[in-house]
C-alpha cells in the first residue's frame, strides 16, 4: 500500500488554506493527530493525511483558573507534566491505546479531545468531553471555527464543544482545546477483592459505588486476565478492585467505612501508591490483550450489571477473554481467532437499550468489510449526516469513518 501524502501546517492559517484547496480540487483528507490511533475504523480512503502536529504548544495555563489551553497537536506528556508541576491533573484520566495498537506514534492532546478519549475514573468524573471547555477548529470550507470558552456553561446556539469530542475527525481539523482541570490526589490505595466471579463482582462494584467512601474506580478481571495486571501473585483467581484516592488519613478512614457495605468474607487485599496506580494504567490501557498482533478486540459500553453476562454469551459463542471497567458498565473483549463475530457481538449489546459495540483493533482487510463504529439508529444517523453536511459539505474530511459520532458515551 503506498503512503498517503501527510499534509503537516505551521499554524492554523496554513491548515485552513491546505483544507480549502483540497475542497476546491475535490480532494478527501484523513484528518490525524500523531497517528496514535490511526488503526481504529475502516482503513483510510482519503487522497492525503493532515496532521495538527505541527501546531503544537501550551497557549494558555493558569492553575488558578484550573484551565489550560494547548494547540491540538501538543502531547498529552507535555500536558501532564504541566498539570503535574502545580499537582493538577485531567481528571477523565485519558486512556492510550497505543500498546494495544501497536503504535509508538504517542498521543495529542486534540486526539484526545477528537476521540473522547476516558479512562476509569470516569464513572465519578465523567468524559473527557464533560471536561472540554472550548475548541478551535477547521470545518469542511477551510473556515476556522471558535466555539465555546474557558469557563463552564459559555455555550450558545449549537454546541460544537460537544459535537467534536467522539467525532473521530469526520467534523474538522481540531487546532485548539481548552480543558478543565483539578487538583490532583495525594496518594491512593486500592482493595484487591480475592476470588469472586462475575455476578458476585457486578454485586460488590455496584455496593462500592453507593456507598459515601467516593470510589473513583471499579473494574473486575476474571482468572484469566488477573495476573496479566497483578501479576503472578493473584493469577489464575478472580480479583475486583476499587480505588479510592485523595489524602492518605481520610483514604483510611473512608476504606473503614467501605469494607463492612461490601458484604464479603472474602480476603482483601491492599495495593498503595505506585502499586495501585500501575494496575489503573494497565486497565485504562488495556495491557492485557497487548499482545502485539491484530486478532480482534472490541470495546462494548452496558449497563453495569449486564456486563458479565454480555460478556459471557459473546465468549461461549466464539471464545476468547474480557475483563471489566466502569463498575461493569466497559468490557473489554479479545476474541479467538480472526473472525471479530461482529452480528454476535451486536446482537448480544442489542438487548441493552444505548449499548454500544466498537471494533478497536482488527486486521485491515476485516476492518475494511464489517462497521467497525457501532450503527446509528436510522434517525440519529439522518440526523449526523444534516450536522456534518452543515459543517463539511463536501465531504472532505475522514470519508472511511462512518457514523460521525458513533458511541459518543461509550469513548
Amino acid at each position: 500500500m503506498t503512503a498517503l501524502e501527510t499534509l503537516t501546517p505551521a499554524d492554523e492559517a496554513e491548515a485552513c488554506a491546505m483544507v480549502a484547496e483540497a475542497r476546491a480540487a475535490g480532494r478527501t483528507l484523513a484528518i490525524a493527530g500523531a497517528g496514535s490511533k490511526s488503526a481504529v475504523g475502516q482503513p483510510v480512503a482519503a487522497d492525503a493525511a493532515i496532521t495538527s502536529t505541527g501546531l503544537s504548544g501550551i497557549v494558555e495555563y493558569n492553575p488558578e483558573e484550573l484551565v489550560i489551553v494547548a494547540k491540538a497537536g501538543t502531547p498529552v506528556s507535555e500536558i501532564e507534566t504541566a498539570l503535574a508541576a502545580n499537582n493538577q491533573a485531567l481528571m477523565f484520566e485519558p486512556a492510550d491505546w497505543s500498546r494495544l495498537l501497536g503504535s509508538n506514534a504517542g498521543q495529542t492532546i486534540g486526539g484526545i479531545a477528537a476521540t473522547n478519549m476516558s479512562g476509569p475514573r470516569r464513572i465519578i468524573a465523567g468524559a473527557a468531553r464533560d471536561s472540554l471547555l472550548g475548541v478551535r477548529f477547521i470545518n469542511g470550507r477551510g473556515e476556522a471555527i471558535k466555539n465555546g470558552g474557558r469557563v463552564m456553561k459559555n455555550v450558545t446556539g449549537l454546541d460544537l464543544v460537544k459535537l467534536l469530542a467522539g467525532s473521530w475527525g469526520t467534523l474538522g481539523l481540531i487546532t485548539e482545546t481548552a480543558f478543565k482541570v483539578l487538583p490532583r490526589a495525594e496518594t491512593e490505595t486500592t482493595l484487591v477483592i480475592d476470588g469472586a466471579d462475575g455476578d458476585e463482582a457486578a454485586r460488590l462494584m455496584a455496593a462500592a459505588m453507593g456507598t459515601s467512601a467516593e470510589v473513583s474506580g471499579a473494574a473486575h478481571l476474571p482468572a484469566n486476565v488477573s495476573g496479566a495486571v497483578l501479576g503472578d501473585a493473584f493469577a489464575g483467581r478472580g480479583a475486583t478492585l476499587l480505588r479510592l484516592e485523595g489524602f492518605a488519613e481520610a483514604i483510611a478512614e473512608r476504606m473503614a467505612r467501605l469494607k463492612p457495605q461490601l458484604g464479603t468474607d472474602r480476603e482483601i487485599a491492599e495495593l498503595d501508591g505506585a502499586a495501585s496506580s500501575a494496575a489503573w494504567e494497565a486497565i485504562r490501557d488495556v495491557h492485557p490483550f497487548a499482545d502485539g498482533g491484530d486478532g480482534p478486540v472490541w470495546r462494548l459500553s452496558v449497563p453495569p450489571m449486564a456486563g458479565h453476562a454480555v460478556a459471557a454469551q459473546i465468549l461461549d459463542g466464539a471464545g476468547g477473554q474480557a475483563f471489566f471497567d466502569w463498575q461493569g458498565g466497559l468490557v473489554w473483549l479479545r476474541l479467538d481467532g480472526d473472525d471479530a463475530r461482529a452480528e454476535l457481538v451486536r446482537d448480544a449489546v442489542a438487548a441493552h437499550p444505548g449499548g454500544h459495540a466498537l471494533l478497536v483493533r482488527a486486521s485491515a482487510d476485516l476492518r475494511a468489510r464489517i462497521d467497525v463504529f457501532h450503527p446509528e439508529p436510522a434517525p440519529v444517523a439522518a440526523l449526523s449526516e444534516r450536522i456534518r453536511a452543515s459543517i463539511d459539505p463536501d465531504g472532505v474530511f475522514n470519508s472511511g469513518r462512518r457514523a460521525f459520532n458513533s458511541g459518543r458515551d461509550a469513548a
